[in-house]
This record gives structure tokens, sequence and C-alpha cells, in this order.
């Protein structure tokens, strides 16, 4: 099977990595001096450093030579963020005009789009109606993914054709691949942990204990049941890998992206400042303001979303966001 990921970030070179050990990879990066360093040193230095891209791994920067390759029994993985999803599906949609049967596509990112509030698989449904495509998603940090540490992840569709090829591409080695049908769940899931785990690394910058962290978890994960129930999703998927799976490793693991943006909002750093020591996209800081404008619009109740999202607004520092929660009226617990 030939596997085809579209960006050459952390976590679609952990995942080629990873896919490389039974499939030849066609890694693709927009930047053509990206492309022939990574070719040449084979590592992914500015994304991914010390780790060696396996021989199976080819780097390129040409995108329609790149789905070429994989038109033939091969798999698409668009390993982009959310705001880069819509213009890479146009991008593969105009070279792949014409097509008889083109390779099934999988996305890996997580978070709603700001503009619209859609998420991913709506985005797919505007841009490419009647794609076999899917969403690949679970616990999952890029570096021990790389290293063959052991993962499980979700492939979320109702094409079973896609799961399918989920699958057969990534089932192997360490990595268990799961088949759900609940895409919405699935992708609810993945967004709004990223969210709580801004909202966890304030607790544990502010030294709030163990106890906050795993209440905080609990709601949290009421949190984005609620939310999700409301747009159709079914309450067991985020019992799942994508649901308490992936929150639990987001809100306590020192490898999260989101986890260290509240660890520096708690220490007082403008979200600016937080955002650039960082270097990578943190996907929590765009979706926040995304899901408490359309929870408003579903009326549903995002209390920690919404203490996360004046944090970054600046209209409330990390401790006053913390007394905001506690002060809450007492509710029954469900």
């Amino acid at each position: 099977m030939r596997i085809a990921i579209l960006g050459a970030g952390a976590w679609g070179t952990a995942l080629g990595q990873h896919a490389a050990i039974a499939h030849p990879v066609r890694l693709w990066t927009r930047d053509p001096s990206h492309a022939a360093a990574m070719q040449h040193d084979r590592v992914n230095a500015r994304y991914l450093p010390g780790v060696a891209l396996r021989e199976s791994i080819a780097v390129d920067s040409d995108l329609g030579a790149t789905l070429e390759w994989a038109s033939d029994n091969g798999l698409i993985v668009i390993a982009s963020s959310v705001a880069g999803l819509r213009p890479t599906i146009r991008a593969v949609r105009e070279r792949l005009a014409g097509a008889a049967e083109p390779a099934p596509m999988l996305w890996l990112c997580k978070g709603l789009e700001s503009d619209t509030g859609l998420l991913p698989h709506q985005v797919f449904e505007q841009e490419a109606p009647g794609a076999t495509s899917g969403a690949l998603s679970g616990p999952s940090f890029a570096q021990e993914v790389a290293a063959g540490l052991p993962v499980a992840l979700t492939a979320a569709s109702v094409d079973e054709r896609l799961a399918g090829a989920a699958v057969q591409a990534f089932h192997h080695g360490a990595a268990r691949i799961y088949r759900s049908d609940d895409l919405v769940g699935v992708e609810i899931g993945g967004a709004l942990k990223n969210v709580m785990a801004v909202a966890a690394g304030i607790s544990d910058g502010l030294a709030l204990g163990h106890n906050a962290r795993a209440a905080l978890i609990t709601r949290g994960l009421a949190e984005i049941a609620r939310f999700g129930v409301a747009q159709g999703a079914r309450t067991e998927t985020f019992t799942g890998l994508t649901g308490l799976g992936d929150l639990v490793l987001t809100c306590t693991g020192d490898l999260s992206r989101n986890r260290r943006v509240g660890l520096g909002l708690a220490a007082g750093k403008p979200l600016a400042q937080v955002l650039g020591e960082l270097g990578h996209v943190a996907e929590g800081v765009a979706c926040a303001p995304v899901v408490h404008r359309r929870a408003r619009e579903l009326a549903v109740d995002l209390p920690i979303v919404g203490a996360v999202q004046a944090v970054l607004d600046g209209v409330l520092d990390a401790r006053e966001a913390v007394l905001s929660l506690l002060a809450r009226e007492p509710k029954r617990e469900h």
C-alpha cells in the first residue's frame, strides 16, 4: 500500500515513520527547502529532531507527483492543522480532477474551522462531496509514535472502505487501530480535549494539586459529552480513545503543547509570548473561541471552555478564571 502524507509537521512525520515499517511512504511539504533538507539529511530537524527517517520514506514538495504516486493502491493522509484543511482539500481536488476513483483520504487535524465553526468532516463535505474519507484520532504524542512506543488510535468514517484502508495502513507493530462510525463524536472529543488541556495547564501552573486536576478532567469530559450529544454524537464515544483517552493524555502529559500553553498563562506570560516560545501550533487556542461561540448557539453550558476563553481574551487572569469556576452554584452530578 502506498501512503502519501500531506504535511511534514511533527505528527505527519511521526505517523509516516510508523507507516513506513510496513509500507512505502511519501511525505509532502509545500516548502521545497524543507523537503530538500529532509531528503538529504534524513531527519525532520524542524519539527521532529533526532528521529532518523526510515529508508522507505521519500520526501517531496511536488503535490501533483505525490498524489499521482499514491493513486495506485494508495491512501492520502492530510496532516495539516484545521486552518490548513480546506486549502489542502482544494489543492488535492484540483490535481485529482478527472481521476476515475481517487484514493481514500484521511485527516489528522483536531478542532473546528475558525470562520465557519464546522467540523473537519463538514469541511470535507463542502469541498470534496462523495469522497471516501474519514478521521484518524486518539491519544498520541508524535515523539512516542516516532520512537515506536505503543499507541491505540481510532479510524472514524461512515465508509467501511476508508476504515479498512486505515487499518491496513497503520495497524501493525506497536499500533492498534480501532474503528468507529461516530465521526461527530470522534471529532468533537479530539477538538475539545485541547481546550481542556489549556485549563489543566493553568491548574497545574497554579499548583492547585492532583485533586483539582482530576476534577477538571472529569467535569471537562462532561462538557465535551454535552457539546457532542447536542450535535448528534453518541455518549459512549466519549468514554473511548478519542474522548477520555485523548483527554487524559493531553491534560497530564508533559509533551502536551496545549497544557504548556496553560502553564505559561498561569505564570503570567502574555499569550503571544507563550505561543512564540512554543514554536508549534496549539490547536486549543484557536479552538476555544469557536467552541465558545458554537456552545452559545446551541444553548449548551460549557463553563470550563468559557473560563479558558476569558483567559485567552485577557478578560480574566488565570487565578481569577479558577475562582470564577469555584464560585459557581452547586449542581447535581449527571
